[in-house]
């Protein structure tokens, strides 16, 4: 379990990666670990690289710092973070591949294993919290403490999902403890939404479907949906869970797409359903209760979905 460290201790340029799109816990987990390194270790030279971040996570601790542009270099260490395989390293991979020594924390059950040090807890509720076990406590400052506790927020849907245990509390406690605004890091990441926010998801809610005797309910969004709107990608947060706890329903479908994009499909379960193996089925992941992946046409992918919830119903 001191692996990880020694590795950190025995490099001298360490990069960090987590997977494209990066929500919550994945970039929590990448300036979490950024954070310790900085604040312990100040003789090592460390680099996050991810896609960009959604601007409510600006206020975390080297957020600024995060570079979004490939770079043509060999560390002594890559991690990556909240990652489940290294195609969602994206156009960042080639850092990871060409490192020296290379680790991996993660927590999707569909993480097959790679990287030269591997710890995956599928049962875990966020990579977060399998982090913040590999790390020192009494060395956990606010900055690491308060991107951990945002990507363990954001993971358990605000500690109401399954994954969340009483480890889960406990670690949350023990982050808490560092001087940390929850209120601030719940309010303004998880529930705040802008207005053209609040029409969209309005929009989305008023299209919606029942499908299986009301066991499965979906909604859809188009580019032209985005327009009317003038609602971007960001703007999607939070769709999927509010129709999630539609009455009756088991599960949730959420799909949109953007002007020359696929259609980006998100899943929700409350308990009978492993949305995860849908995910797979389409190349994409995620857990048991959340999971997603992309499709290139809406009808045959959802009927796909269709099919196969209903055969685990």
């Amino acid at each position: 379990m001191n692996r990880l460290i020694e590795m950190i201790e025995q490099a001298q340029s360490i990069a960090i990666l987590g997977h494209t799109k990066p929500d919550g816990d994945c970039v929590g987990s990448c300036l979490g670990l950024y954070n310790y390194i900085r604040d312990n270790y100040g003789d090592k030279e460390v680099v996050v690289y991810l896609e960009e971040l959604p601007k409510s996570f600006g206020f975390l601790a080297g957020a600024d710092k995060v570079v979004h542009e490939y770079e043509d270099r060999i560390y002594d260490l890559g991690v990556s973070l909240d990652c489940s395989d290294t195609d969602r390293h994206v156009k960042f991979g080639p850092i990871f591949k060409n490192a020296k020594a290379t680790a991996c924390i993660d927590h999707h059950k569909s993480n097959a294993g790679f990287g030269d040090f591997f710890l995956c807890e599928p049962d875990v509720s966020s990579a977060c919290e399998v982090l913040y076990k590999l790390l020192d406590d009494g060395m956990i400052n606010h900055g690491c403490a308060e991107a951990l506790y945002l990507g363990i927020v954001h993971d358990t849907g605000v500690f109401k999902y399954q994954s969340t245990s009483p480890e889960t509390m406990r670690i949350a406690g023990a982050l808490m403890s560092k001087g940390l605004d929850t209120q601030k890091i719940i309010d303004d990441t998880f529930y705040k939404v802008s207005y053209n926010q609040n029409l969209l998801t309005g929009y989305a809610l008023l299209h919606s479907k029942l499908f299986l005797d009301g066991r499965l309910v979906m909604t859809k969004l188009e580019p032209e949906d985005f327009e009317r709107f003038g609602a971007g990608k960001d703007d999607t947060e939070g769709i999927v869970d509010k129709i999630r706890v539609t009455e009756g329903t088991e599960v949730a479908v959420f799909a949109y797409r953007l002007p020359g994009k696929d259609y980006k499909f998100s899943l929700r379960s409350i308990k009978k359903v492993d949305v995860s193996l849908i995910g797979l089925h389409f190349s994409g992941g995620g857990h048991i209760r959340a999971a997603g992946f992309n499709a290139k046409e809406f009808e045959p992918a959802f009927e796909t979905v269709l099919k196969m919830v209903e055969e685990q119903l």
